[in-house]
């Protein structure tokens, strides 16, 4: 099964030829897709020319092309099958919608799709592990998790090391499954890193999708949302943390198109840079609701923290609305210094500036770490927020 608006023919430049961006065109082939510009609406904010030539093809020139690194551990009742790209099964969440995720596709040596029976329940998460290919490497690769009907799973993406890297991850969610996801990009700081993530929801399927971003050059994720019957429940949240000469997008789609589903999006960032060497994050919110789709209930908020000079962030949402029968639908938006209000009530309590700054920024993050289910990972979550925050004053 491929997207509806899939399509085949001549390249088509990005950013044109669809109504909504529901309707962006999506396709397996990269030479579908015309090489973008700065100008493209979907590339307008990261610099291109950090890319390492993902964009364009020139990575060919410099890079030499490997299999991504990838270590799953899963407990009783998953199956892991390494694939190539024809596999229908690891297609079925939906085609790239952008040149970059279209060249992961192409290229990509192989795949691996991870099968979680149905009525499958386990308190052990599967955990992948994505290691960068290092210097003089650039990987590509698709991760697929087929979630039966009921099933009950945490999955734990976690990207590590160094290099270039563009892939696909797909998650294909069944009639009634409940899939906490978490995706962890702990890269080093020399990593380029784009990512397409495709969502596909079951009847009443529910999602609670967590993403965190602390690492790398380039980081850009590309988590879309689909419905494929009523009852839906996706909740997508995120953190990112970005220093000096960091540049971190998070853009994302929910599309609205079946009766009575639900979505909610809550993404929390921070930025400290310099002048010499500014940090920046883009975040783009777009949520659609069809016609078809009486009965939603969304809303979506990006807060950003500016803690230093030269740092810019970008909060971008936006809400398409095509029926006014709907539950309820909103959006929010905020990027500014943290309340000096705020600072001022704990300074006067006998803290001094520094905690207070610290203990304002972690209460800041809190709201989002809290809802990871696994302990472990909340707590690192944590401690790399204070190990950043100890990067202000060093």
């Amino acid at each position: 099964m491929l997207n509806s608006n899939e399509f085949s023919g001549a390249a088509v430049s990005e950013g044109a030829g669809y109504q909504t961006k529901g309707d962006l065109p999506t396709s397996f082939d990269v030479e579908a897709f015309e090489v973008p510009v700065g100008r493209d609406e979907e590339w307008r904010f990261v610099s291109l020319r950090k890319l390492r030539g993902l964009h364009n093809g020139s990575f060919a020139e410099d890079l030499k092309v490997v299999p991504q690194n990838i270590d799953v551990k899963h407990p009783a009742g998953v199956t892991v099958e390494t694939v190539d790209g024809e596999n229908e099964r690891l297609r079925a969440a939906g085609a790239p919608s952008d040149r970059v995720a279209a060249q992961a596709w192409t290229s990509m040596p192989e795949a691996t799709l991870i099968t979680i029976e149905p009525d499958t329940r386990s308190d052990e998460p599967i955990h992948v592990t994505i290691a960068g290919a290092g210097e003089g490497n650039v990987s590509f690769g698709a991760t697929t998790f087929d979630v039966g009907h009921r099933a009950e799973v945490t999955l734990v993406v976690k990207y590590e090391g160094s290099g270039t890297h563009a892939d696909n991850l797909g998650f294909i969610i069944g009639d009634g499954a409940h899939v906490t996801v978490v995706v962890d990009a702990d890269w080093n700081n020399d990593t380029v890193h784009l990512s397409n993530q495709a969502m596909l929801m079951g009847r009443d399927a529910v999602l609670r999708h967590n993403s965190a971003i602390f690492g790398g050059e380039v980081v850009r994720m590309f988590p879309r949302v689909r419905y494929t019957a009523p009852g839906g429940d996706a909740e997508l949240l995120g953190v990112y943390f970005a220093d000096a000469g960091q540049y971190f997008e998070n853009r994302m789609l929910v599309d609205h198109s079946v009766p009575n589903c639900r979505s909610n999006v809550l993404y929390k960032g921070a930025l400290q840079g310099d002048k010499k060497n500014e940090a920046r994050t883009c975040w783009v919110g777009d949520v659609l609701i069809r016609s078809s789709a009486p009965g939603t209930d969304t809303y979506e908020t990006n807060n950003n923290l500016i803690l230093t000079d030269g740092a810019r962030a970008d909060a971008i949402p936006n809400l398409e609305i095509e029926t006014g029968e709907i539950a309820g639908a909103g959006h929010a938006a905020t990027v500014g210094r943290f309340d000096d209000l705020e600072l001022f009530y704990l300074m006067s309590r006998g803290i001094p500036a520094d905690e207070a700054r610290r203990l304002i920024i972690r209460g800041f993050f809190n709201e989002v770490i809290h809802r990871i289910p696994i302990e472990s990972l909340s707590e690192e979550l944590e401690r790399r927020v204070v190990d950043e925050l100890e990067k202000i004053n060093a």
